[in-house]
Parts: structure tokens; C-alpha cells; sequence
């Protein structure tokens, strides 16, 4: 018996080129993606925290001192979040001191800092509502998490400071 030898090729043959061109797609894809995802990283979030870090780390000893001349006020401060109805809300801070007397003779400063973008930082402003409770209306805020920053001052000077995450409901 012969065999005979036929000089057709086989169409499920594994060639050379097909591997190479099998691999460039898949490197190719896994780029693309790759790009993709760094160019929405950047524009989300461009990694700036703070725009001169040697100027924040010269005030970091100044911000120690504030800290250490707060702790001995002993200041009791509490705030509150209520829904107004949709978006808006009030902001009710109780400021009491080391005894249990209200502070009188302050100015209350807010900000509700949204942990993803600046964009959507809220400043709130106080009225003296009496018996150490001030009182912000917040036009709008988005239900979530959010950073309240808040400072009190006292004759144009910072006499207290608290950055506390709170999460608001809808």
C-alpha cells in the first residue's frame, strides 16, 4: 500500500503569524483599556491635594500650637443636620463651654467638603439663634458622605477648628 501525499494545508493550522497577530490584539486591547482608564483617572482627580506642600508644611507647627491652645478651652460643640425638604437642609451648631455656658461673641465658619470633587463644596453661613445655637441654611447638598469643616473664631482669630465625616441622608 502507498500512501498518497497531498499538498493541501490544513485551514486549522497554528501559524506563526497567526500567534503574532493573536497576541499584538491582545496587548492591544489591554492598552487601549489601560489608556482609557488613566485619562479618566486625571480628569476626575488630578492628584492635587494642596497646591504648595512646603507652604502647608510651614504652617503644620502653627496648626499644633491652634490645636494644643483648643484643647484647653475644653469647648463642647455639636452640630446637627435636618432636611428641609429635597436638597436643602439646616445646619444647627450648639457651641457651650467648659462649664456648660453658651459662647457668645463668635463667628461660625462651615464648609461641607465633598470627598470627590471640589466643585461640589457647600460654604455655610450662621445666625445666632440664642443660648449657643447658630443656625445655617443649606440651599443644596447631595445625600452621601461629606467632610464638615468647621471653624470658630473669636476677634478675627481661630479659636477652634474640627473636621469631622458625616454622612447625610436623602
Amino acid at each position: 500500500m502507498t500512501m498518497a501525499q497531498s499538498n493541501m494545508k490544513d485551514p486549522k493550522a497554528l501559524t506563526g503569524r497567526t500567534v503574532l497577530l493573536w497576541l499584538l490584539g491582545f496587548f492591544g486591547v489591554i492598552f487601549a483599556a489601560n489608556a482609557v482608564f488613566i485619562y479618566l483617572a486625571l480628569g476626575s482627580f488630578p492628584g492635587v491635594v494642596v497646591e504648595s506642600s512646603y507652604e502647608a508644611g510651614q504652617a503644620y507647627n502653627e496648626e499644633i500650637a491652634a490645636a494644643r491652645a483648643q484643647e484647653t478651652l475644653n469647648w463642647q460643640v455639636t452640630s446637627d443636620f435636618a432636611r428641609a425638604g429635597g436638597d436643602a437642609g439646616k445646619l444647627v451648631v450648639t457651641a457651650l463651654d467648659a462649664d456648660g455656658a453658651p459662647i457668645y461673641g463668635i463667628e461660625l465658619e462651615a464648609l461641607l467638603r465633598n470627598p470627590v470633587s471640589d466643585a461640589d463644596d457647600v460654604t455655610v453661613d450662621f445666625r445666632a439663634d440664642g443660648g449657643g445655637r447658630y443656625v445655617g441654611e443649606v440651599a443644596h447638598v447631595a445625600p452621601g458622605n461629606w467632610t464638615l469643616v468647621l471653624q470658630i473664631r473669636r476677634d478675627g482669630k481661630r479659636v477652634f477648628k474640627s473636621e469631622n465625616r458625616v454622612f447625610l441622608k436623602k
